[in-house]
């Protein structure tokens, strides 16, 4: 038998800080605290280690939310989509905001223009195809996709910051009361609406919206013709052009 101070090789239980033991205890905290108590420092805490042995696995709390989404977008189930490809356009488009929905602590990640999770990449592709498949060029499907992807992400962020406000107001919002009492010479419609305006707003018209914004894609880009685009499909072209993709 090999003496015991003379064994090479590591033995024993793998060590306990890996990217994978991080972003489970990361998740945990997520599920039962909330994002706002999400930190490395917290983190650390979790693990009972320190912050800066945390930063030899995950470089920040940024790539971390976006490590956790990465596993989250792996474990999405893939549906099956329509062929038709305006169909396919909008179901891909419903598809990217389901998916970031399941994540209540999404509006960190999505305040970055560079979001990309690599696991979700097949719905940009998806998306991208679909509006090809439309007649679109290759440049304006990329714009196609980066509207939609700022109408979702708006979406998600505005519903989780509204969210967040609600879970710690103890009163009602000021504006619900403000916009009652409006003189209704100079605000009439808003006068009118009164205090039904914050029900009006907080409801999930996601969808409606959704398909309110791929038909004017669609109409945008048939309104170009076959000739030279119209002046505001060449403007975001040259928008796509001027910053990246996801």
């Amino acid at each position: 038998m090999e003496p015991r101070g003379q064994r090479s090789g590591r033995t024993g239980r793998p060590p306990r800080l890996s990217q994978e033991a991080i972003l489970v205890a990361a998740q945990r905290i997520l599920d039962t605290e909330g994002p706002e108590r999400l930190s490395m420092r917290r983190l650390a805490r979790e693990m009972s280690s320190t912050a800066m042995a945390l930063y030899h696995h995950v470089q920040d709390k940024d790539e971390l939310l976006l490590l956790l989404l990465d596993a989250h977008a792996r474990r999405y189930p893939r549906p099956v989509l329509p062929s038709d490809p305006r169909t396919r356009l909008l179901a891909s488009a419903q598809v990217l905001h389901d998916l970031l929905a399941d994540c209540p602590w999404i509006a960190e990640v999505l305040s970055f223009d560079d979001f990309v999770s690599e696991s979700a990449l097949w719905i940009v592709e998806n998306i991208v195809d679909a509006a090809v498949e439309c007649g679109m060029a290759l440049e304006d499907a990329v714009y196609a996709y980066r509207v939609i992807w700022h109408y979702t992400a708006g979406v998600l962020a505005i519903r989780v910051s509204r969210e967040r406000v609600q879970a710690r107001a103890e009163r009602p919002e000021h504006r619900e009361h403000a916009l009652e009492f409006l003189d209704s010479v100079d605000f009439p419609r808003l006068n009118a609406v009164g205090r039904r305006w914050a029900g009006l707003t907080s409801r999930d018209d996601h969808r409606k919206g959704l398909e309110a914004v791929v038909a004017g894609l669609l109409e945008q880009k048939a309104g170009s013709g076959t000739g030279e685009r119209a002046a505001v499909a060449g403007a975001g072209a040259e928008a796509v052009r001027g910053c990246p993709c996801c």
